[in-house]
């Protein structure tokens, strides 16, 4: 796998190269670790993998008494985060600050398409930004990324990226659309600017997360990148196996289903 994924990288148009130079010779050449091969022991108790959940509903039809209740069930669980639209936003901060808990408050930006103008992105996350958020997943601009318009790719994801100052930023490649080559060519450039996480997956797309894009996307960036694993992740085994595949955050809407194993 590691070797596909340098191959891949090796064949980067030179756009990407001369824009994200260092970042692409540390992903090259830097030992990477990754998690240990799926067929071991687990290492991660159920316990262990709630503090990497972030607890999500995205869904359109989502009403108060659903985000009530997924922030109820985070605080009880100790989740890492939950997840909400924008127009959420102002409720969940409000719920997790009465709750005096340390779990954060995550939203969304350009979602799911990714194909907003890049200052609508961007006026989008400062507002999440000032309205409470913690963290920000944005949808990158898929078609500037398959379209090789790699300036306009990282207009985009840069814009958002300056937008969210003093938020985690999480940018979502939706690898289900991509080539390999694609993913890694994504990955080196928002590694380059500074994202802290890639992420699989909107949950809306063709499929969710795979073990094979978790791991690709995993050795294409540095390890002070993290890779959040999302969609379709119903159960601790599918959980697990992107633990393993090295994730180290898990996006579901099924989080206490995972933890209490039901």
């Amino acid at each position: 796998m590691r070797a596909a994924a340098l191959e891949l990288a090796a064949e980067a148009d030179r756009e990407v190269v001369a824009l994200c130079k260092d970042a692409l010779n540390t992903a090259l050449f830097e030992p990477i670790p990754v998690g240990p091969a799926v067929d071991s022991e687990p290492q991660v108790s159920r316990e262990d993998l709630a503090c990497m959940i972030d607890h999500t509903n995205l869904r359109p039809t989502a009403v108060r008494a659903d985000i009530e209740r997924l922030v109820d069930e985070a605080v009880s669980h100790g989740f890492a985060a939950v997840c909400v639209n924008p127009v959420w936003v102002p409720l969940a901060r409000k719920l997790l600050d009465a709750a005096a808990t340390e779990v954060r408050l995550c939203t969304v930006v350009g979602f799911p398409l990714g194909a907003d103008l890049a200052p609508v992105k961007a006026d989008e996350a400062r507002r999440m930004r000032d309205e409470g958020a913690d963290e920000i997943d944005m949808v990158i601009n898929l078609g500037a990324l398959k379209g090789r318009d790699y300036h306009e790719f990282v207009t985009d994801a840069r814009s958002v990226a300056e937008a969210s100052k003093g938020c985690v930023t999480k940018a979502i490649i939706e690898a289900c659309f991509l080539e390999d080559a694609e993913k890694v060519k994504a990955c080196i450039i928002l590694d380059s600017l500074g994202y802290d996480f890639v992420k699989t997956s909107t949950g809306f797309g063709k499929h969710g997360a795979t073990e094979h894009d978790v791991r690709l996307m995993r050795i294409a960036t540095r390890p002070s990148v993290s890779v959040k694993a999302a969609g379709g992740i119903r159960s601790f085994e599918d959980a697990l196996l992107m633990v393993k595949a090295g994730a180290s955050r898990i996006g579901t809407s099924a989080g206490v289903e995972i933890v209490r194993g039901s």
